[in-house]
């Protein structure tokens, strides 16, 4: 189908070009959405008539995107999601649930304006362009995360994709266990006590140690004794 675009339209063309277009792609978006009008003569003098008001509103709706983009670019949203241990979203994060992240912050825009080819589907840092204008552009940071916590160390550089990175946490938290996690009381436990409990397996060994070398010498009198006993018949003979 040839349309009339009525504003610039990406990979497509500027406002006032007549371009072919598939049908399901004019019936359903560039037409209801008002951003072109069917190619005929009708038409295309109406567009000419109204091509000054056009341009005009067009420039407006230009320097307002302007102003939000210097507020909005660059700037990072957390979202937390729950995740596997490498890192696999249980669920995705998609173009709504970045229109509703950006709505939460004061920013109104519809889910065409967020260009996500795919959802997200790990955690990570993951950047996205947002066109609150047909020639203007943003791009902003999700930060995709199983905590608050998680999209701090994120946001710093650290890789939390990996089965390591996922069990640290657990083991921080045993590095960190202190002797008011060991007892109800700690001011009535007895730490002398506790080392000497901790150093007796080890004398106990020195002691079992000590007895088999004992036990050994013994047996090896006794075995010498037998040895250097009378002599046998065959060598009272000779």
């Amino acid at each position: 189908m040839d349309v009339i675009l009525l504003e610039r339209i990406t990979r497509l063309g500027q406002m006032g070009d007549t371009v072919t277009v598939k049908d399901g792609y004019a019936r359903n978006f560039l037409l209801p959405q008002g951003k072109a009008l069917r190619a005929n003569k009708t038409n295309m003098a109406h567009f000419d008539s109204q091509r000054v008001h056009l341009e005009a509103r067009n420039l407006e709706r230009k320097n307002e995107a302007a102003e939000v983009s210097e507020k909005l670019n660059g700037n990072t949203y957390v979202a937390v999601r729950s995740a596997g241990e490498t890192g696999q979203l249980y669920g995705s994060v998609a173009a709504r649930d970045i229109v509703s992240t950006l709505e939460e912050n004061g920013y109104s825009v519809g889910r065409s304006q967020v260009e996500l080819r795919a959802p997200i589907k790990v955690i990570g840092l993951h950047s996205v362009l947002i066109a609150l204008h047909p020639e203007v552009e943003v791009e902003i940071v999700m930060n995709v995360a199983r905590s608050e916590d998680e999209a701090v160390r994120q946001a710093a550089g650290e890789d939390l994709t990996s089965r390591d990175a996922f069990e640290g946490d657990d083991v921080a938290e045993e590095d960190e266990l202190s002797i008011e996690d060991i007892f109800e009381n700690p001011e009535d436990a007895d730490l002398d006590e506790l080392i000497e409990d901790e150093e007796a397996p080890a004398e106990e060994a020195v002691v079992e140690v000590a007895s088999d070398e004992v036990t050994g010498d013994d047996a090896g009198d006794e075995a010498g004794d037998e040895a250097g006993g009378e002599p046998s018949e065959e060598e009272k003979a000779s």
